[in-house]
């Protein structure tokens, strides 16, 4: 890793370690170990490099040795959880957010933690090179079984398309007054059969469509337009070789074929704008949304974690990252893999620039015409204040501080505890709100207050 350009690390806040949290049990866990120093031993803060150390008193005989690379940002810790971060690293991230010394600064780390840090440094230089360079002895790439592979795969998801296209029509030649009777059984069914062909975001898609049915009055209507998409899906898989390139791209990865991060690297000081996880089975997808300041480019990092382990990578919202960012390909889209960091995520910077409800709508709409299948897009509103919806619902609404326009927020945001915290933050007053705008509204994620560069997380 570049140390160069790295200052003496600013601390983050409270807030923003426990935004980092897998879930609510490591969120109170850790702000137990954090409210006292009395667990915690020998812990230090390396401000050129990032780390932060400590070493946690727990029920064996020897403590936990627990360190955060704040440059990185990873975890480390000797003890068993499968979680990331576990409760002593949030524990003692939010005792050095304290600053009340009793995480002292140093000038390097001790041996223990020095080598782990070496490793993982030593790690991603020696990632960077392998990925410039041909593959090792005994592993040669084979240009022609890997086309083999594709092309027996893409034959497999064909079959699959072809026959979700007649499960499609029969279940419109019946009406669809019958999935509401057959409840999940008959998605569920479609969607193994959508795994067997490999496709499996067309078998996220159809899995969804179970809930539809009981999802409240006006349910036909949901069930209809979600059919519409999954056919549309259907048929540009099946018409893929007629569509110019980006959109394949975008095909292929909305049906669920595996896309790499190709794009030249942008390198950007980049604000971490928002982080969420949701779950899946036994699969739990992170999703962190970034803010390139020189240009001016969004993007999302997207992580997975299985078999009840949290994903890996967690960064502070609030924060800004000096990185490398690669883009992944495809017609509108913003996913990007994390590349080269060259220092700790050590600076708060203010929210980006915002803009009006009516322009998130605006520009929800273009990226739909790159993305048919988008459901949502990234936006920054300036001065919304939340309220009641006007229209006699139970759900709130961000509306322009001018009173001429509103967004609805989702059904699904309007039940988290997220919203009443915006909803107290603002006061009736007006609020730079970051989120997800889409065709079922807007989902706030992240909220600032007038003049202030502080990131209040909602998730």
């Amino acid at each position: 890793m570049n140390q160069q350009g790295v200052r003496h690390g600013v601390r983050w806040s409270a807030d923003q370690v426990l935004a980092l949290a897998p879930d609510a049990a490591s969120r109170k866990a850790g702000s137990r170990l954090g409210g006292s120093s009395g667990s915690w031993s020998e812990a230090g803060w390396a401000g050129g490099s990032g780390a932060v150390w400590g070493l946690c008193r727990g029920s064996g005989a020897k403590p936990y040795r627990t360190i955060v690379d704040t440059a990185g940002v990873a975890y480390k810790c000797s003890c068993p959880s499968r979680k990331f971060p576990c409760k002593h690293a949030l524990g003692l991230l939010l005792l050095w957010a304290a600053a009340d010394g009793l995480v002292e600064d140093a000038e390097t780390p001790p041996a223990w933690a020095r080598e782990w840090l070496d490793g993982r440094r030593a790690a991603r230089t020696g990632a960077r090179s392998a990925g410039a360079s041909s593959p090792g002895p005994g592993k040669q790439a084979d240009p022609e079984a890997a086309r083999r592979r594709a092309q027996r795969r893409a034959e497999r998801v064909t079959a699959g398309a072809t026959e979700l296209e007649q499960r499609l029509d029969d279940l419109l030649r019946s009406g669809l007054a019958g999935a509401e009777q057959s409840g999940y059984a008959l998605w569920d069914e479609a969607a193994a059969r959508m795994v067997d062909a490999q496709a499996p975001g067309l078998a996220s898609r159809v899995r969804e469509l179970g809930a539809v049915p009981g999802s409240g009055r006006g349910w036909p209507g949901r069930l209809l337009e979600e059919c519409a998409m999954l056919h549309l899906l259907d048929r540009a898989w099946l018409g893929r070789d007629q569509l110019p390139e980006a959109l394949a791209t975008t095909v292929r990865t909305r049906v669920g074929l595996p896309v790499t991060a190709e794009g030249p690297p942008v390198r950007d000081q980049w604000l971490v704008l928002s982080q969420q996880d949701s779950t899946e089975g036994k699969l739990t997808t992170r999703r962190i949304w970034l803010y390139g300041d020189r240009s001016g480019r969004t993007a999302q990092l997207v992580d997975f974690g299985a078999a009840g382990r949290a994903p890996a990578l967690a960064l502070p919202v609030g924060r800004t990252l000096d990185a490398e960012l690669v883009p992944y390909p495809g017609a509108g889209q913003l996913r990007a893999a994390l590349g080269e960091l060259f220092g700790p995520a050590d600076r708060t910077a203010g929210p980006p620039g915002g803009i009006s409800t009516g322009a998130a709508l605006r520009a929800y709409g273009l990226a739909l015409r790159e993305d048919p299948w988008l459901t949502c897009r990234p936006a920054t509103l300036s001065s919304v204040i939340p309220v009641p919806d006007t229209g006699g619902g139970s759900g709130w609404q961000l509306t322009d501080a001018g009173g001429r326009a509103a967004l609805p927020v989702t059904p699904k945001a309007s039940a988290r505890s997220g919203l009443w915290r915006l909803v107290a933050l603002s006061g009736g007053g007006p609020l730079t709100v970051f989120g997800e705008c889409g065709h079922r509204g807007f989902t706030p994620l992240t909220a600032w207050t007038p003049g202030s560069a502080e990131a209040v997380p909602l998730t």
